[in-house]
């Protein structure tokens, strides 16, 4: 099975155009401002117009208000919505849009009785758990702490980058990753020659 390859934090038309090149799969934007990685839905709205077809367009958005979500999503054309935060089910449901639930993985986490909670949703993405930061942090976790039941149906993230992405995928077999650091030369500035070197160790293993 082919995994699946998201690119996330992008804030730049020409990353848009090398990691669609590159063979990505989706292309995450930012609506957290505090988050070095942010764009204005404006600057989203510009970047998206860029998005070629059959690669999708994924907001990420942290506890943010229903009003400025969907302000949002009447401004910029999104597939896929992103929850980072402690957006309950009934939260995520409500805008019509396909939608994932990022898990920061404490170690108290039930996957289990997080994917039923969250089953309307298209997956479950974990990342690793750091106080007081709601993604992004550059960090991995356990990978053992993922029931080989349900990897192929998460999304994983954190600390993902060339170097790793083959054992993650031997050893996790995820549905899909998620990668914004590990194709960075610094936090929000994307490094074309990360992103071609990133799907290049991907495709080594189909």
């Amino acid at each position: 099975m082919r995994t699946r390859v998201k690119i996330c934090g992008l804030r730049q038309d020409d990353d848009v155009v090398v990691a669609s090149k590159a063979g990505v799969d989706a292309l995450g934007f930012v609506f957290y401002p505090p988050s070095p990685r942010a764009v204005s839905v404006d600057q989203a709205a510009s970047l998206v117009a860029k998005v070629p077809s059959f690669v999708t367009s994924v907001g990420l958005f942290v506890n943010a208000s229903a009003e400025a979500i969907e302000q949002t999503l009447k401004q910029v054309s999104l597939n896929l919505l992103q929850f980072h935060g402690d957006e309950s089910p009934e939260f995520c449901q409500q805008f019509g849009v396909p939608w994932i639930k990022a898990v920061r993985m404490r170690q108290d986490i039930n996957l289990w009785q997080l994917k039923e909670n969250y089953h309307l949703g298209q997956g479950l993405l974990l990342d690793a758990y750091q106080k007081g930061t709601p993604g992004g942090t550059g960090a991995s976790f356990d990978w053992q702490r993922i029931p080989q039941d349900l990897a192929p149906e998460i999304i994983l993230a954190g600390g993902l980058d060339a170097t790793n992405i083959q054992q993650a995928i031997t050893q996790v077999h995820p549905w899909a990753v998620d990668i914004s650091g590990g194709v960075e030369s610094s936090k929000g500035i994307k490094d074309h020659a990360k992103i071609d070197a990133f799907m290049a160790e991907i495709r080594t293993t189909y």
